[in-house]
């Protein structure tokens, strides 16, 4: 679960306990979410892990195992849980979710309405922009859905910031009950387009909305929708391109006169200063894009619901004298 001080404040600084939730870290690819049990071990390539030997470790620390390889033991943050969390739908990943609390303009102490919790990715990041005084409201159609993803907001220890319903919100809209009290509200639905009237009921004045769609289309449509009470309507494709940044060689051979020409780098890490200057080879550090780069995931669309002032001086000023 998400760490708690005695205060029942989220910190990472603290010492791992009997029951908490970690992240075991292999590498940056491989890594593991862990319940800690006393008399539980953890088994991997390299070894086998006592949890006994982790409890009262701070979170990042570097464990042994019985055969001498290690992991590392990591606090469960949003972007580390978005890594290792089971998808039961198509999540929502690091770039498109920090951007989608930048421009909701979260804050901690905001009410937040969503639907479509999916795997719950964007809601573990929202309740921790939200925390310690706000709360998020999720909803979802599919009641299977809805019941793993509170058992999994149950082992991150967001239980008190996050509440799970099971509601066709395309179909039956928000709950009455939250009319006039969202700042933000988040939709990630097949139809956006028929969630749209009832999220601006639920908006604040000058609240903030935002749809997910993976095509075009669902866009252009929600746009359409939008025209009557929103303004401030924009669309947004995030595309991350990550690098890859490894320290290599570089090979010189000799040539006639007396010169030397660089050969193409070489992977193989540089053991010492005194091995290059004896076969005549330089350190380097090389930098080349990710093959694994993500490419397109959806579209975000944000709009602000417009003002009633605003909404009235424009109902005057287009009536007929």
């Amino acid at each position: 679960m998400l760490p708690t001080d005695d205060l029942k404040k989220i910190s990472f600084t603290r010492s791992i306990r009997d029951g908490d939730l970690v992240i075991v870290y292999e590498r940056h690819d491989v890594m593991k979410a862990v319940k800690v049990c006393e008399n539980s071990t953890f088994q991997n390539r390299f070894g086998m892990f006592k949890h006994s030997d982790w409890i009262g470790k701070p979170f990042g620390s570097k464990v042994l195992s019985n055969k001498g390889g290690f992991v590392y033991l990591l606090a469960p943050t949003p972007e580390l849980w978005t890594l290792v969390l089971s998808h039961r739908t198509q999540i929502l990943y690091i770039a498109d979710i920090s951007f989608v609390i930048m421009f909701l303009e979260i804050v901690p102490g905001c009410l937040i309405l969503e639907s479509g919790t999916g795997s719950g990715s964007l809601t573990t990041s929202l309740a921790r922009a939200v925390a310690p005084t706000g709360h998020v409201y999720t909803f979802d159609f599919h009641e299977q859905r809805a019941a793993s993803a509170r058992e999994d907001f149950e082992k991150t220890g967001l239980t008190s910031l996050v509440t799970v319903g099971v509601r066709d919100v395309q179909g039956q809209g928000f709950p009455e009950e939250f009319v006039g009290l969202a700042d933000s509200v988040f939709l990630d639905l097949p139809q956006p387009w028929l969630a749209i009237p009832s999220a601006e009921r639920m908006l604040k004045q000058d609240g903030v909305l935002c749809s997910f769609s993976p095509c075009i289309e669902q866009v252009q449509r929600s746009a359409e929708t939008l025209r009557s009470k929103f303004t401030d309507i924009r669309t947004f494709e995030v595309l991350l391109r990550t690098y890859e940044v490894r320290e290599g060689k570089t090979e010189s051979s000799q040539v006639e006169g007396g010169g030397s020409v660089e050969l193409p780098p070489c992977k193989k890490r540089v053991r010492s200063k005194e091995a290059n200057d004896t076969n005549g080879d330089s350190s380097t550090v090389m930098v080349r894009p990710c093959s694994e780069a993500r490419g397109h995931t959806g579209y975000l669309t944000f709009a602000r619901l417009r003002c009633l002032v605003v909404y009235v001086e424009r109902l005057l000023k287009d009536k007929p004298t």
